[in-house]
């Protein structure tokens, strides 16, 4: 919960609170970048509750999550460059697929819903190894795939996933590691993210998705804050 004595709370036994501040834009962005951190850190310290992960491992996890911030802001501008200059290309499409496997698969279903929100396109977040079970079959040159393809576990199957999508003509944007050449190779465009711990590569490969989102809809004129039909809280049921 972001704020403190707020509906949920009261009704919980127990809850974290983000400490996000005033949410301006109904997207909420910076809600979901600190539910992030809040979960990445209840996973610390369950890790050592349970001895799955050693006070070396968790000590990585904790430095690496306090570099982040820097981490993001030392390529924030040169992401929104990269990411305009895409859009300018990519607005026009009335339907965008988002893949990603392991932890950047709920990376791809944040960056379908962002530009949902905000820039009333329709887009499908969707796991890349299930591709061939439905959205296979939308792809052709008309259609943008954003593949967020950091260099983890899952790279190898991830840019075997592109490939396919390739083969039925897909214009592939992806979301690289620096200096992947070789993954960038099999994207029409992509927008690089600095390397990071697997477990904090979500905080990185989020960002451009969510300035893809911004960008379309700036393009576009729609009220990126208050997006229409859209509300914070649910007051009909």
């Amino acid at each position: 919960a972001n704020v403190n004595g707020s509906a949920i709370p009261r009704m919980a036994d127990a809850s974290f609170y983000t400490h996000a501040g005033p949410e301006i834009g109904v997207a909420s962005t910076k809600c979901f970048m600190t539910q992030l951190a809040n979960l990445l850190m209840f996973s610390i310290w369950l890790g050592r509750r349970r001895g799955t992960i050693d006070d070396a491992q968790a000590t990585e996890l904790v430095e690496g999550l306090a570099r982040i911030p820097h981490v993001i802001a030392e390529r924030l501008r040169a992401t929104h460059l990269a990411v305009a200059d895409i859009v300018r290309d990519f607005s026009d499409a009335r339907d965008v697929l988002f893949l990603g496997r392991g932890l950047s698969f709920p990376m791809a279903l944040e960056g379908a819903l962002k530009l949902k929100e905000i820039s009333y396109v329709h887009a499908e977040g969707y796991a890349a190894g299930e591709m061939k079970h439905g959205p296979i079959a939308l792809l052709d040159a008309r259609m943008p795939v954003i593949v967020v393809m950091p260099h983890d576990r899952h790279y190898d199957r991830v840019s075997s996933n592109m490939q396919e999508a390739r083969a039925r003509e897909a214009k592939i944007i992806g979301v690289t590691t620096v200096g992947d050449t070789k993954g960038q190779a099999l994207c029409d465009r992509f927008v690089e993210v600095a390397a990071t711990h697997e477990a904090l590569s979500p905080f990185v490969t989020v960002v451009p998705l969510q300035l893809y989102a911004y960008c379309v809809a700036d393009h576009k004129g729609t009220d990126v804050d208050q997006p229409r039909n859209l509300a914070k809280t649910v007051t009909v049921e």
